[in-house]
């Protein structure tokens, strides 16, 4: 088994917005935990818990206090010139909200050639194949290109969201409560998509979510986080007959079970 990404001992404190109180916050308490490429792996735990922090410090949105993140065993905090560019196309995040994680003055073309722009020196005619490959994986039509974000739904801006984190082939997806703002039927549609670009792609995907019963049906493998810490880790189905610890125990019995 083949380690992609790698957190050993990452602590991470916010600045306390109170002045009075100069104590700082720890979002994320002394977390290791090992992602396997080409597997899934779900981070849960109620809102609070550290998840989407730990997930924006891989993307180097923000810095650890202390600890490492190591990527494909090398440590994104000793990458050299070149190998800091092409992190970013390694490692794509998907946010909650598909309406505020777009530009409402782009239109769809722009939105999914910017990162394209960016990243590569390819040509008109190999940047709008390229877009065109990632619609149809998304299940989104080119007469979709010309709109702008508020002239969709929410599931059709997530697929968007997704098109444009897939443009640049990263080897992981981080993809932090893709689902939670979305209608039920939507998010069936949006999970039963990130399954097959796994397969697709032979897609690594870090995927956080409070809702267990999404877990239970896409993860391989469940880390449950609790004030910051990784208390309990283990293959999904293990997590959910053989749970160990309390609060784990506390979070699988509030799954509702239609009888």
């Amino acid at each position: 088994m083949e380690i992609l990404l790698e957190t050993n001992n990452l602590t991470i404190e916010y600045k306390n917005i109170n002045k009075a109180d100069k104590d700082s916050i720890r979002a994320v308490d002394n977390v290791s935990l090992k992602i396997i490429k080409g597997e899934i792996y779900a981070l849960a735990g109620e809102s609070g818990c550290g998840k989407s922090t730990l997930a924006k410090a891989v993307t180097k949105l923000v810095l650890p206090k202390s600890g490492d993140i190591l990527f494909e065993g090398k440590s994104i905090y000793s990458h050299s010139r070149n190998e800091k560019k092409e992190y970013p196309k390694k490692v794509q995040m998907v946010f909650q909200n598909p309406y505020s994680s777009l530009n409402p003055k782009m239109k769809i073309y722009d939105i999914l050639k910017e990162p394209l722009d960016i990243n590569t020196k390819l040509k008109k005619p190999e940047k709008d194949e390229l877009i065109e490959e990632v619609l149809a994986e998304t299940g989104l039509q080119t007469d979709c290109l010309s709109l702008y974000p508020h002239e969709f739904s929410g599931g059709q801006r997530q697929r968007i969201a997704i098109a444009r984190a897939l443009i640049l082939n990263p080897e992981l997806l981080i993809a932090d409560e893709p689902v939670s703002a979305l209608d039920a039927s939507i998010q069936a549609q949006i999970i039963n998509l990130l399954k097959s670009l796994k397969y697709k792609r032979d897609l690594t995907i870090l995927f956080i979510s409070h809702d267990m019963n999404v877990i239970k049906y896409l993860a391989d493998r469940v880390g449950i986080m609790y004030y910051g810490s990784l208390i309990e880790e283990n293959y999904t189905g293990t997590i959910f007959r053989f749970p160990k610890e309390e609060y784990t125990k506390k979070l699988l019995s509030s799954v509702p079970v239609l009888k």
